[in-house]
């Protein structure tokens, strides 16, 4: 886990890093702000770190052949070794931030560039550097008072970064471990951040592994078990309760013990172990099979396990459980109807 309640801001560097498809250029600070106020940096902290709340999911630097290759990887590596470095390298990382900003949709904006101290990862105290770029203004209205009257004021500015991330020291083989922000969108104009100027993969942990197997279970009873076998719409929501359930009652997770106690039947077994086969080579995904299951991991993917039975426009039946309260039949004239039983009203 990563605590950010003590951090400190060391040094700050401000770069506009345009739409290179644009030709919107890109204009590079010549040295890094002076000293700021106490005021200014608690500003600056709810700007920056209003989008990394309860950090646990984690990433690492790659590379198609050498590690080592990894740019950012490198610029930040040297501020850490020398943070008299640190402005020359938020310099290099505007540079290379200018050179993958080639999508249609990619904003110009500013490029905040902050190294950070008393972070503290896994109870041990670490410095961090974060990538912060803000591309979307809004305006804001500052009433000022005159004399007997008021003087409205507009200014144009940004409340939250639009992409933004933590590269933090660690004691791991890479030596850092990479922290996104919560509110990233996955669209293209995004994903370059991640694929094309990070150059970043999710680290192989539990957090991981424990999101991987619910999307393969999730994506399973959605899309493919009710074309290889007859069932029923709450049965399927029957197959997401069980999982669900499955992961929040265990600490360990063991594939055998899960696809027995969930799936039960074993050609529905069988049919689970082949999609998920396929699923993983078309994901480029290794899913493990026993793993120490991650609570942060279950308490978000649990979000899309959707137990909602819709019924035409009229009806929406949330089922947590009890599958054999329910009925489903059909009248003369054709109206199909469920039949539900309870014990109480609440």
């Amino acid at each position: 886990m990563l605590s950010l309640e003590n951090i400190s801001l060391d040094k700050l560097s401000v770069h506009f890093v345009g739409n290179k498809a644009r030709e919107e250029g890109l204009v590079l600070a010549k040295k890094a702000l002076g000293k700021l106020d106490e005021a200014q940096e608690q500003e600056l902290w709810r700007f920056f770190l209003s989008s990394f709340k309860n950090v646990s999911e984690f990433y690492r630097f790659t590379h198609s052949s050498d590690i080592e290759l990894n740019e950012v990887r490198k610029f930040c590596s040297e501020a850490f070794d020398d943070p008299a470095r640190f402005h020359k390298a938020s310099e290099k990382t505007a540079k290379l931030l200018y050179e993958c900003s080639t999508h249609a949709k990619i904003k110009g904006g500013e490029l905040y560039v902050a190294f950070l101290s008393n972070c503290v990862l896994n109870d041990k105290e670490v410095n961090a550097i974060g990538l912060f770029k803000s591309e979307t203004k809004d305006t804001f209205i500052q009433a000022e008072h005159s004399g007997d009257n008021y003087e409205l004021h507009f200014e144009s500015g940004a409340w939250k970064p639009d992409k933004a991330c933590l590269i933090v020291e660690s004691d791991d083989e890479d030596g850092f471990k990479i922290c996104l922000a919560d509110s990233m969108a996955k669209s293209a104009e995004a994903v370059y951040w991640k694929d094309d100027f990070l150059k970043i993969e999710p680290c192989p942990d539990d957090y991981h592994h424990t999101r991987n197997y619910m999307n393969v279970c999730k994506n399973f009873v959605t899309n493919h078990i009710a074309n290889e076998f007859e069932i029923s719409k709450t049965d399927q929501i029957a197959y997401l309760n069980k999982s669900v359930e499955y992961f929040k009652q265990n600490e360990q997770f063991n594939e055998k013990e899960f696809t027995k106690e969930v799936f039960e039947d074993k050609n529905v077994i069988r049919s689970f172990q082949e999609y998920k086969a396929g699923y993983q080579e078309e994901n480029r995904l290794e899913i493990e099979e026993d793993f120490e299951i991650s609570a942060p991991a279950v308490k978000k993917q649990a979000k899309v396990f959707k137990s909602v039975l819709k019924l035409d426009k009229n009806f929406h039946i949330y089922i947590h459980g009890r599958q054999d309260f329910i009925e489903k039949g059909t009248e003369k004239d054709g109206r199909k109807f469920y039949k539900i039983y309870y014990t109480e009203e609440s």
